[in-house]
């Protein structure tokens, strides 16, 4: 059987309430038509884990369910996590990959922590607060007041005004999220981009993979916004997310590319589709090198261009660097 989140109808939480359907109506509107694409799959994981589904109204305070949602103080995604807490519940973050960026990963993650928390307080009101201020900083103000009530707490000087308004915050976008009808707004059904998962080689550049497949690179930016640099880490595979039907796209543009033998026997890269830009009309060599990420000063390199702006329509553009020693049986994925 499920949990319950008890709301209380306080003061605080009722303060909260009026606030979020008057003065903060547009941004609280705003919270909840993004809640679309994500609350359903937070209420499941939270359910797997025997927690209240209600407690997916901590991600509308933490981060407006936005899961790019960066902090002044470099906590990240849909909950917020500062690296170490992230590392701590399995998340991934160093030079390559930020998976408080995952929103799936990242509720797993959020879900095993607000368990623990409520574990050590047996109060979801206190696992709130500490999940807001950390359990050093609540343990400090119950042992200063004596009290394990956070309505308590509240009226102490042990806790930052944050934390004190965290709670009640919580609280009253969960009784706005179970009736929003009731508060007089309009949910809109969330429309999402339906994705699949391919399996990429080590080091799998987007941008590169982007141009080969014929796939806008930010929409692979935006779907794997987790890889910091646009870059799949070495050393081992990586499921990447792209759009649905793109799949035979994306594993084309990653099979190993044909090379020409050169006269002197030396291997080297057939210049394909993949590495040239036709010239269309109102093309610009600033708007190419933009377009494939790379700078213009490459671009007049690799094409001996005495003048930048000395392009004609249907010209055939260098756009990608040419590895000057390749093996000749190749590689899939772009290194």
């Amino acid at each position: 059987m499920e949990a319950s989140y008890p709301v209380a109808m306080n003061h605080h939480v009722k303060f909260f309430v009026d606030r979020f359907t008057s003065s903060r109506r547009d941004l609280v509107g705003l919270w909840l038509r993004r809640s679309g694409r994500y609350l359903e799959m937070i209420r499941g994981a939270f359910r797997a884990k025997g927690l209240p589904e209600d407690l997916a109204f901590t991600a509308m305070i933490e981060s407006g369910f936005d899961p790019l949602a960066v902090s002044r103080v470099g906590a990240k995604g849909l909950w917020q996590f500062m690296a170490p807490t992230a590392r701590l519940y399995g998340l991934r973050v160093d030079r390559w990959v930020d998976e408080r960026l995952d929103p799936e990963k990242s509720t797993v993650a959020a879900a095993a922590y607000l368990r623990d928390l409520h574990v050590r307080y047996g109060s979801w009101e206190l696992a709130q607060a500490a999940y807001n201020a950390g359990a050093v900083k609540v343990d400090k103000a119950m042992r200063a007041t004596g009290s394990g009530d956070f309505w308590d707490l509240t009226r102490s000087r042990f806790l930052r005004r944050e934390t004190k308004d965290f709670v009640p915050a919580i609280q009253a976008a969960t009784l706005i999220g179970r009736d929003p009808g009731q508060y007089g707004f309009e949910l809109t059904e969330a429309t999402t981009t339906e994705v699949e998962r391919v399996t990429v080689p080590p080091s799998t550049d987007l941008r590169k993979l982007s141009v080969r497949a014929e796939i806008p690179l930010q929409t692979l930016r935006t779907l794997n916004p987790v890889l910091v640099r646009g870059v799949t880490p070495p050393g081992t595979t990586w499921e990447v997310r792209v759009p649905e039907g793109t799949r035979e796209s994306i594993l084309a543009a990653l099979a190993p590319r044909k090379k020409t033998v050169s006269a002197n026997g030396a291997g080297r890269r057939a210049a394909d589709d993949a590495d040239v830009h036709v010239v269309r009309p109102r093309d610009t060599v600033g708007s190419i090198a933009k377009r494939y990420g790379v700078s213009i000063s490459d671009v007049v390199r690799w094409n001996n261009l005495d003048n930048r702006d000395a392009i004609r329509p249907g010209e055939r553009l260098r756009v990608t660097t040419l590895s000057p020693s390749v093996e000749l049986d190749g590689q899939g994925g772009f290194r």
